[in-house]
């Protein structure tokens, strides 16, 4: 029988460590990996059974470095996954071996459950139980089937509006309220799964972010469905619905009156429609409105992870956030990305994989913040800035190098550093104080953020500046161009015919001066 819960998205910081929980130690199958519908510079990851199976479903939006959010009523709070009761033992001891703190295990509703938290905060709860059917049950490396993890037992619910949230439940999916403890009513479905909705007044609200659970979807036979359900809630005035075809389903969505975001999904066409069943999760997709001209763009952005027992790149914590991007088949160049004004980690790796498809991309977000979007230091106007901070920056962001290159063991002789604006400015700033660092520097719009520049010897440097003839900022360049040129550097300075954003001419420049420099 088709009901019950569908799949549950939660929202996650760090994908290493979300992969490294959620596939090597609860042994979940990975079964699709995709670029976000909403956000093409997501990733999706779908966990779930051997095949896919709704209601064994949850997934995650990876917001690499994203903000944390806040649990709170409006939102769900915990997940819940079934096992053998049997099992308790078994994931008590390698919870141990993983060093993963449990609560439990203690009866909840007559079954032994074990609490513990993910990676990002979440409570995730491993329930034993013989209620549910299990669809197809996976085995992975180290865990019997046996023991494995069956489909999804439930979450839990945090709402201001309990009687009005248990109802909503029960009118448009299929749910009867069962039995009540303290501030909970536990509500099941034919399948034998439960939302727990738990009263929450007097609770702070919820805020979207990472470590939060974004939705519960429910199940649905086909599209009619859905859209029958979506008329009823018209009819009702329940609140905006909006329907999305998903792909792998068809959804709406919907918010409860306790403020939750509720989706109803079919359970078709399903993961098989492009992969093989054998091989479900091994490709990265785009959603179709993504997959045309701009795919490597957007793909280059997508954060990468290692699957349990593969080589992998160990996380360093330096002091900028950044992301790294290596290719299938990589050259020996590394590029260092310093994003514009507003920018983040991610803006210049597309164009650092324009430039060379094959080369490492280390894409870097600077640390100072103008209304809530980061810089790499102050600006007091247009045209001035906050020396000291300048300097601060500088030293941070030469003790961030050093820490890349004892950590991931880049070679600064050879690494091409490429910044954009604000990010050029910093490169220069930081090659004027602290000469000898950067060995090769491109420098896309930049003007000199220092009022007094010291006397430095550049003499070893080579260093690209390309100024857009038609942007506004272009006339501050001949500054930085005349100190630049009094250090000896060996620089090359053009003005070409763009404004001040980034376009072909530069791409076509900086690919003519690596080849004629030999870099």
């Amino acid at each position: 029988m088709t009901s019950g819960i569908h799949h549950i998205t939660l929202i996650s910081r760090r994908v290493q460590a979300n992969i490294d929980f959620y596939l090597n130690f609860l042994g979940l199958h990975l079964v699709k990996r995709t670029g976000g519908f909403e956000d093409p510079n997501q990733l999706h990851l779908f966990y779930g059974d051997a095949s896919g199976s709704p209601g064994s479903l949850v997934t995650f939006l990876i917001w690499e470095d994203g903000s944390p959010g806040r649990v709170g009523h409006g939102q769900p709070s915990e997940i819940a996954f079934a096992m053998p009761p049997e099992s308790i033992g078994f994931w008590l001891t390698r919870a141990l071996q993983f060093n993963i703190r449990t609560t439990g295990p203690a009866q909840e509703f007559g079954e032994p459950v074990l609490r513990l938290k993910d990676p990002d905060g979440i409570i995730v709860k491993l329930v034993g139980t013989d209620a549910l059917a299990e669809p197809a049950p996976w085995a992975s490396r180290d865990i019997p089937e046996t023991d494995s993890i069956r489909r999804l037992r439930g979450a839990t619910v945090l709402t201001e509006r309990p009687k009005e949230t248990a109802h909503f439940l029960r009118s448009h999916f299929g749910y009867r309220e069962t039995v009540a403890a303290d501030a909970i009513r536990r509500l099941t479905s034919p399948s034998g799964d439960v939302i727990d909705v738990r009263d929450a007044t007097g609770f702070w609200t919820a805020a979207p972010g990472t470590g939060t659970i974004d939705h519960i979807a429910f199940r649905a036979p086909d599209e009619a469905t859905v859209l029958a359900v979506r008329a009823d809630l018209e009819q009702e005035h329940a609140g905006a619905t909006n329907a999305h075809d998903r792909k792998y389903f068809f959804s709406l969505y919907v918010r409860e009156p306790g403020g939750s975001l509720f989706e109803l999904a079919t359970d078709g066409p399903g993961f098989a429609v492009d992969e093989p069943p054998d091989a479900l999760g091994t490709e990265l997709f785009l959603p179709p409105h993504l997959a045309g001209s701009n795919a490597a763009a957007t793909l280059v952005r997508l954060p990468q992870f290692a699957l349990p027992g593969e080589p992998r790149l160990t996380r360093r914590d330096l002091p900028f956030v950044h992301r790294f991007y290596h290719p299938d088949e990589t050259s020996d160049r590394t590029f260092v990305l310093l994003h514009g004004s507003g920018g983040n980690e991610t803006d210049m790796l597309p164009i650092g994989h324009q430039i060379d498809p094959q080369a490492t991309l280390l894409g870097v977000r600077g640390r100072s913040t103008e209304e809530g979007f980061p810089r790499w230091f102050r600006r007091l106007t247009m045209t001035s800035f906050d020396q000291q901070d300048i300097r601060s920056e500088a030293e941070a962001f030469v003790a961030f190098l050093e820490g890349a290159r004892d950590g991931y063991g880049l070679d600064l002789g050879k690494v091409i550093f490429i910044g954009y604006s604000n990010g050029a400015n910093l490169l220069a700033a930081v090659m004027l104080l602290h000469p000898g660092v950067i060995a090769n520097a491109v420098l896309m719009r930049a003007m000199s953020a220092l009022e007094v520049p010291p006397t430095a010897d550049l003499s070893s440097t080579n260093i690209l500046m390309l100024t857009g003839r038609d942007d506004p900022y272009g006339k501050h360049a001949p500054t930085l161009k005349r100190i630049l040129s009094d250090t000896g550097a060996n620089l090359e300075a053009l003005d070409i015919d763009t404004h001040h954003g980034i376009g072909d001419g530069d791409i076509e420049a900086i690919r003519r001066w690596l080849a004629e420099n030999g870099i």
